[in-house]
């Protein structure tokens, strides 16, 4: 009985054996991807190595051209794979696929053949993205949006604090928008590249008047020079309420958009402007760019931001807003319409054309290596600047700031006269000093679109180009510091999107 079950346990082995052996001469020839096999969702099943890394490249290069469209009511863009840092490693993965009932023995390879007949694998591409990108284009889509809701705001003008009640609208879901935004990028098979920007309704906190004393509350101080070496230290204005912290809540509590609460300043003695130009000895950087001077409008509005910013003083540690120093752009205040970007169109709007003067002190500030606190890029391409170089504003919601975060204070010098924007940042050059260097390049082209609007009032069958659109594009921006000529550091400013600006043709078919 025993001799009969070994003579049958050997005989089952042999018949193993010998299928296994079969099997594996069927299969020997086969130089294809086996049954039930996928990557990322994709079926390379019967494919060979070569064909799947086709089919899989195609695709993934088809997401990456599209890249990924946000939506929310009338405002879109498109965010590329670049500026989200997507990389992805679909040849390993298509070497894996290929291993699969390869890479064991002539049993388990057997094995693992049949066993794909009736269970699929699917194999990790090993997509990466970039979660600091990923958040930066959160950040700077929902303060973008149209109707975003701005938090309170305040700034010092003459012997006011200027308090600006900031409005109720959305704010981004992050969260959930960032998790929308990894699913596209590892879904190979989503037919979609369009997400609707989730948002929430929000209301600005409660102005802190309490807060904001603490904040600005000081005791005047003079500016003084000390020799060898040379050093400014700055001068400060004693700064309190002029009335009680009663009476500035109540007129916090008025209906109105902008409340005008008097200070008392006690002007320091001696500023640093009584210092003289010893205070400001070295040219730290500077950064000129071209407009068309015909445009009187826009030249108005380019003069007369310049001349507010103009002698412009920052101390150390002090962080400047281009809104608050230029102000609100209104026609009582000499501001004229002239064409300027809102809400990803070509509009009318009074102080259009001042961003020209934003994004040249915005380069000058690099350039200065100073720490950019708040800055945002146009929606579309600008024409004075390379992509990746410019500084947007907007009254209200989006700023330029930055912080003078040298040891001595700094004086800017701005002009705007006969086309040409200049802005040059005055100091003490330090022994820590770099030399700097900007470098931008378009990492990828946005194809422009063509838009084709009905008009009645041509004559039948004609048609006529009323925007000459332009591609978008996505760029990326590095700093690089060098000492005696040799590079120190390299380190990336920003990744940008500018959407393409649609070619509209109207026509009367």
């Amino acid at each position: 009985m025993k001799n009969k079950r070994i003579l049958v346990i050997v005989v089952l082995i042999a018949i193993i054996i010998f299928i296994s052996i079969a099997f594996s001469i069927v299969n020997i020839g086969n130089n294809k991807i086996y049954n039930n096999i996928k990557i990322q969702g994709i079926s390379v099943a019967g494919q060979t190595q070569e064909e799947a890394s086709s089919i899989l490249n195609k695709k993934y290069n088809e997401k990456k051209l599209e890249g990924i469209k946000l939506v929310h009511n009338d405002y879109e863009t498109t965010i590329s794979f670049d500026q989200l840092g997507i990389e992805s490693n679909i040849g390993n993965a298509v070497d894996k696929a290929y291993s699969i009932c390869r890479s064991g023995n002539i049993i388990t390879n057997n094995y693992n053949i049949i066993l794909r007949f009736f269970v699929s694998k699917n194999i990790d591409a090993n997509i990466k993205y970039d979660e600091n990108s990923i958040n930066k284009v959160i950040e700077d889509v929902g303060s973008k949006l149209p109707d975003v809701m701005t938090d309170n705001d305040y700034y010092i003008e003459d012997n006011n604090l200027i308090i600006i009640k900031g409005k109720k609208g959305v704010k981004v879901d992050s969260q959930n928008l960032k998790s929308s935004i990894i699913n596209k990028i590892l879904n190979f098979q989503t037919e979609s590249n369009k997400i609707e920007i989730p948002t929430f309704e929000a209301n600005p906190e409660n102005i802190d008047i309490e807060k904001i004393v603490s904040k600005i509350k000081s005791e005047p101080q003079d500016a003084y020079l000390s020799e060898n070496p040379l050093e400014v230290h700055a001068d400060k204005d004693g700064i309190d309420l002029a009335v009680s912290i009663e009476e500035a809540n109540k007129m916090i509590k008025e209906d109105k958009e902008e409340i005008s609460i008097p200070l008392n300043i006690t002007k320091a003695n001696v500023t640093v402007l009584d210092l003289g130009e010893k205070a400001f000895p070295n040219l730290l950087s500077t950064c000129t760019t071209n407009y068309d001077a015909s445009n009187i409008n826009r030249n108005n509005n380019l003069v007369l931001a310049a001349k507010k910013l103009n002698e412009t003083i920052i101390n150390p540690g002090e962080v400047f807003s281009y809104n608050q120093t230029i102000g609100q752009r209104t026609i009582a205040s000499g501001f004229k319409e002239a064409k300027a970007y809102a809400n990803g169109k070509v509009v009318l709007d009074v102080g259009g054309g001042i961003c020209q003067l934003s994004s040249t002190l915005y380069n000058s500030t690099l350039l200065c290596n100073l720490e950019i606190v708040e800055r945002r890029s146009h929606y579309f391409k600008t024409s004075y600047l390379p992509a990746g170089q410019d500084a947007t504003v907007s009254w209200g919601s989006v700023d330029f700031k930055f912080k003078n975060s040298r040891t001595y204070p700094i004086k800017i010098l701005a002009k705007s006269q006969d086309g040409v924007v200049k802005v040059d940042i005055y100091g003490i050059k330090q022994q820590d000093d770099y030399d700097v260097k900007i470098e931008s390049s378009e990492t990828s082209i946005i194809p422009m679109e063509t838009i084709y609007e009905t008009d009645t009032s041509l004559s039948k069958g004609s048609q006529v180009v009323s925007q000459y659109g332009e591609d978008g594009c996505t760029s990326e921006t590095y700093k690089i510091l060098s000492k005696n000529g040799i590079i120190t550091s390299r380190t990336l400013v920003s990744k940008d999107t500018y959407n393409d600006l649609p070619k509209i043709i109207k026509q009367n078919k």
